[in-house]
């Protein structure tokens, strides 16, 4: 067996061979060289220059005179001047990511303008991380850290106001702007599910987060909007592969209603009270007190008439996902974080946002925050009976029903007889 595997040694360096010795581990090493497969040495530092970044963005848009105007800027922003400043003054107090610092060699750091520039721009266009390199001379690394930095502070600082459960004061601004667009009182909000597609979904999750109808891996979000499209619900995470009634039972939304800390706002409609306020949802959900769904085969003019209103008003979730989406290009084409929670603080970041361009720009039905006074939480399990009672469930809808019957609405009476 030793002949078969004969050793070699290095020839001895004691005779006059030392030079051919030497020049044969100067040709291992050479090979060696050329074999070696590893990244580490081929990595190349690049200069950006982040200081004439900084200046070409103060001179597009901030100086006295900048090169583009007002409505070009919340044409590329999706929001004002003055919210985007606000914005980044609020996010560099509170989170030292975005202040600003100097590296070993005494350079300053990319400015609290251009870290929040970045991460706006990536959730207004959903383009890759590295497509402000040549604008901003930012690397697509530090592109990714800036977009998860400031959506975890945006939904730490203003997720309390504009991601917050209404008030009676709300509800009751609530009611009498529904009552008077939709004319159907006590109407809180509209309620539905969309799909944001995961394109870094790990494979051994591909199969819980697909479904037969979408051809790629889904991340499902519920919410609540009302007629001013103000997202006053959002519960973002369940797998594509579910359905709205599977998403309602994992939703906390009606969490407070449960535990006793919702508001209390009653209703009347047709001479009958009504506890709490109710929301419009399509065919799939259960017949609960608090859904009002339409009349799939209706046969009286009343009945077309509910049907019809009941379809208008229930656009409104529709026209918040289409304003959502369409403002907020990264929620329209595949999501690159390749965890939920990336995900969800994308999504609740949109979210945030888009209610505070509502405010900022003055649509808003509630835009002032009123908090009610402090409840000390209880579980009651006769509010969940309440909650799935069925017999209310189509006492409200007659009710409703007779409502729009005897007001004056003569386009509803048109479409009626058209059909």
């Amino acid at each position: 067996m030793a002949d078969d595997f004969p050793l070699w040694f290095p020839p001895d360096s004691s005779d006059d061979s030392s030079d051919d010795s030497i020049l044969f581990f100067q040709n291992l090493l050479e090979e060696a060289e050329l074999q070696d497969t590893g990244t580490s040495n081929q990595r190349r530092y690049i200069e950006r220059q982040r200081e004439v970044g900084h200046e070409t963005l103060m001179a597009d848009y901030f100086v006295e005179d900048p090169k583009y105007n007002d409505a070009i800027f919340w044409q590329k922003f999706r929001m004002s001047k003055r919210l985007f400043l606000n914005i980044v003054t609020a996010v560099e107090a509170n989170d030292e990511y975005f202040q600003e610092s100097y590296d070993a060699r005494g350079r300053r750091s990319f400015t609290p303008l251009q870290k929040v520039t970045s991460a706006i721009k990536q959730l207004a266009t959903g383009n890759p991380p590295d497509e402000g390199d040549e604008y901003l001379h930012m690397a697509a690394r530090t592109s990714r850290e800036c977009l998860e930095y400031f959506c975890e502070t945006v939904c730490r600082i203003y997720g309390s106001e504009f991601l917050r459960r209404p008030t009676s004061h709300d509800m009751t601004l609530l009611y009498d702007a529904h009552e008077e667009q939709h004319h159907l009182p006590g109407m809180f909000g509209s309620l539905d599910c969309t799909h944001f597609v995961w394109r870094m979904c790990p494979t051994e999750l591909r199969g819980q987060y697909m479904r037969g109808d979408h051809r790629y891996p889904t991340v499902m979000l519920e919410v609540v909007a009302s007629q001013d499209l103000w997202i006053w619900h959002a519960f973002c995470g369940p797998p594509g592969s579910q359905n709205d009634i599977n998403v309602l039972g994992q939703s906390p939304l009606f969490l407070t209603e449960r535990n006793g800390t919702a508001p209390k706002c009653p209703f009347y409609v047709n001479n009958h009270y009504y506890k709490r306020g109710y929301l419009l949802v399509d065919g799939i959900y259960p017949k609960w007190s608090v859904f009002v769904k339409s009349i799939s085969y209706p046969q009286e003019v009343d009945e077309k008439m509910f049907k019809r209103q009941h379809e208008a008003a229930r656009k409104d979730v529709e026209r918040a996902f289409g304003v959502l989406k369409s403002k907020w290009g990264v929620l329209n084409r595949p999501m690159r974080a390749r965890t939920v929670k990336k995900i969800r603080n994308v999504v609740y970041t949109c979210i945030i946002l888009h209610n505070m361009i509502l405010k900022d720009d003055g649509n808003a039905i509630a835009p002032v925050h009123i908090q009610d006074p402090p409840v000390e939480p209880a579980f009651d399990d006769r509010v969940l009976g309440e909650l799935m009672d069925e017999d209310t469930h189509w006492r409200l809808k007659h009710d409703l029903t007779v409502h729009l019957a005897s007001q004056d609405l003569p386009h509803l009476l048109v479409d009626s007889d058209e059909e």
